[in-house]
């Protein structure tokens, strides 16, 4: 028969590694390396002496290396010692700023959230939230992205975004919605134009309207075309398409066909050019729904829903219909 194997140090190393260092271990040898004293280091982490010692003595167990030199006179830090001390010291720093952090995750409104918002509500909506943020919530770090719905939602999704800020109904299983509020639809045309400056033109006029729409992909432009499916119109109006909001009543006041904005973006963008003419619809009017969207179940629901509850009141100023 051969000979049992003798335990070496990497041996016992192994073994002892089936146990974890505790942080109370770590904590007590960092401070006896810190002041090279029992007595001193017990002191500052406010434990006892022989606690303090047993409790590096059971570290050098667990590690299987001995991490002091311990004469009568003074504590010395072995070649291990030393090493291991830096990494003890990382640790300790990793875990007091988890706790920090967890702290703040803890306190509402603090910590950071990643909005996402659609182009046609951004530059429209934006200022008004910002405002209410920085006023209300100070220490919220709110980071803000502009993209379209698809895109929007499936970073709600995989959490690359935490709440959303679009036209709804969504209708994607998982998400919760919002509703601030409700918008007209407002008529833009050129200079001109037979039908600018009124105040009830019906639904029915859009089944002969030349319009200048968004491009594939917007939102807007899906919810425009399904006003004029509604109206009757069988064809898909659009000659032109632009990228935004700006470029699109540009088109317009160039006298290439009209488009529909929403309320919110009347007064901004119409500014831009003389030779463009607005009109309402008549009552019905076509609107859209702004609201939030968030993952169902969101761990900060509930933080969420009060900041749409703060949404509501601020944008009580703009042309919109608040959800009460």
């Amino acid at each position: 028969m051969g000979k049992t194997p003798r335990k070496g140090p990497r041996t016992a190393a192994a073994a002892g590694r089936t146990r974890q260092p505790t942080l109370a271990q770590l904590r007590a040898f960092a401070a006896v390396a810190d002041h090279l004293h029992f007595r001193d280091a017990a002191t500052a982490i406010g434990m006892s002496q022989p606690a303090l010692s047993g409790a590096v003595s059971a570290l050098e167990e667990v590690l299987g290396v001995q991490l002091l030199e311990r004469t009568t006179r003074k504590v010395l830090l072995s070649p291990a010692g030393e090493r291991l001390a830096v990494r003890a010291k990382t640790v300790l720093i990793e875990v007091a700023a988890l706790l920090q952090e967890a702290d703040a995750v803890r306190a509402p409104f603090t910590g950071s959230v990643r909005l996402g918002v659609i182009p046609t509500v951004a530059p429209y909506l934006l200022p008004t939230v910002l405002r209410l943020a920085g006023e209300r919530y100070p220490d919220l770090d709110l980071r803000v992205f502009e993209e379209q719905t698809s895109s929007l939602v499936d970073g709600l999704h995989t959490g690359r975004l935490d709440l959303l800020l679009l036209a709804v109904p969504l209708a994607v299983p998982g998400i919760t919605e919002l509703p601030l509020f409700d918008e007209d639809f407002v008529l833009v045309t050129p200079a001109g134009h037979e039908l600018g400056e009124r105040a009830a033109v019906p639904r029915s006029a859009l089944r002969e309207l030349d319009l200048i729409l968004l491009g594939e992909g917007h939102c807007l432009r899906d919810q425009a075309l399904d006003l004029c499916h509604e109206a009757g119109r069988a064809d898909t109006p659009v000659t032109t398409a632009a990228a935004g909001l700006s470029t699109l009543v540009q088109l317009v006041a160039g006298g290439l066909g009209s488009t529909l904005l929403p309320h919110t973006a009347v007064e901004v963008e119409t500014a831009r050019s003389d030779r463009l003419r607005t009109s309402r619809f008549a009552d019905p009017a076509p609107t859209r729904r702004i609201a939030f969207a968030m993952r169902t179940g969101a761990a900060r629901g509930a933080e969420y829903a009060e900041l749409a509850a703060e949404v509501r009141e601020a944008v009580r100023e703009l042309p919109v219909r608040v959800l009460d």
